[in-house]
């Protein structure tokens, strides 16, 4: 006992700190509490003096190699995501994927500021992608490039990601007006056939893979989930993944993380850094797309124009942005109804932040 408690180290103070305060954000403010409650409890496990959680034989770390090193959880996650999506709107709305696209524009300017600040191409483009708003993509990047930065990246994206609901309205009403949120959209209910909704993760599963290659396994297993959901014939492992699978695999996942948590890899200014630009590409996300609406305007008739806040919604924090725009488009106009507009950007987010990091994976040799 004693010999522990004398092990103490600072830095694992600190950690047990951001441990529960991971929890804290979990259980009283209810962000993202799947994962960070799983992370927080994790990250103390781990900085426990003579922890035997991590370690060459220690639970967290045999997690972490089962599942992160090999890149296994990320995937599966993929899977659970796809079958909880609904390509609907954006299927009937194709316009809805410009903005999928062009919320990402955080990803490469933070990439080119971590560059500026010293961080070597891969560190950089591991730091950019906490902008895909993404956890499993960030993790799956990161992993690939700058295992020693996953800790840092790996929190950084699933916390900011549950704080879109604070993060994008301060951003939004700074770059629209008044009159540019209160902007109404028709929202024209287009049938959607089965066939085109089977069609839907085959084609873009093969367009990804010939694009960028390295994405297969990303973009595959998130269409192969959506598969199962709409496929008609499949509806028992549809249910599983939406529900078994994703919550086993959160678990896991939370839990294997916190191995790379310790106080020596995770308390210092390289770590301060990388979370405070990951606030920066979650910002210059909402800035892009915003912009990129307000552009498509200038070419669009006056009847199809779109509300500059759809295009925030094109991140890939899904529901939690296209929930943002439909409250302040709300608040603007109390019968403005976008949120069929914001989900089409929001589940094409989903395919462009994917997208986004196999772009990078393929750029670099991932």
């Amino acid at each position: 006992m004693f010999s522990s408690i004398l092990a103490f180290q600072w830095q694992q103070i600190v950690m047990i700190a951001v441990g529960a305060t991971l929890m804290y954000l979990a259980i009283v403010k209810d962000f993202e509490p799947n994962l960070l409650l799983a992370m927080g409890f994790g990250t103390i496990l781990a900085n426990l003096p003579l922890s035997s959680a991590i370690g060459h034989e220690g639970a967290l770390t045999l997690l972490f190699d089962a599942g992160i090193r090999n890149e296994l959880f990320p995937l599966l996650i993929f899977i659970a995501i796809g079958a909880m999506c609904d390509f609907s709107p954006l299927i009937s709305n194709p316009m809805m994927f410009v903005f999928g696209l062009t919320a990402q524009a955080g990803i490469f300017i933070t990439m080119g500021l971590a560059l500026f600040l010293g961080f070597d191409i891969y560190e950089a483009a591991s730091i950019g992608i906490i902008g895909a708003a993404d956890g499993p993509t960030s993790i799956y990047v990161a992993n690939r490039f700058a295992e020693h930065l996953l800790a840092p990246i790996s929190v950084a994206a699933y916390t900011y990601m549950a704080l879109v609901p604070l993060i994008q309205p301060p951003v939004i009403k700074l770059i629209t007006t008044q009159k540019e949120r209160k902007m109404r959209m028709k929202y024209i209910e287009r049938p959607v056939t089965r066939f085109k909704l089977i069609m839907f993760p085959i084609v873009v599963t093969v367009f990804a893979g010939l694009v960028a290659p390295a994405s297969v396994a990303l973009i595959g297993f998130l269409m192969f989930g959506n598969l199962l959901r709409v496929s008609g014939v499949t509806d028992r492992l549809a249910h599983a993944a939406q529900n078994e699978l994703a919550n086993i695999v959160t678990i896991l996942l939370g839990l294997s993380i916190s191995a790379t948590m310790t106080g020596e890899k995770f308390v210092n200014t390289t770590t301060l850094m990388i979370i405070s630009m990951g606030l920066f590409a979650f910002v210059f996300d909402t800035i892009g797309g915003v912009f990129s609406a307000k552009l498509l305007n200038l070419f669009l008739p006056a009847d199809r124009k779109v509300n500059p806040m759809v295009g925030a919604a094109g991140i890939s924090a899904f529901p939690m942005a296209s929930r943002v725009t439909q409250r302040l488009g709300q608040q603007a106009d109390p019968g403005n109804f976008l949120l069929m507009h914001a989900v089409g950007a929001n589940v094409a987010g989903q395919i462009g932040s994917v997208l986004a990091g196999g772009v990078l994976l393929a750029y670099l040799g991932g």
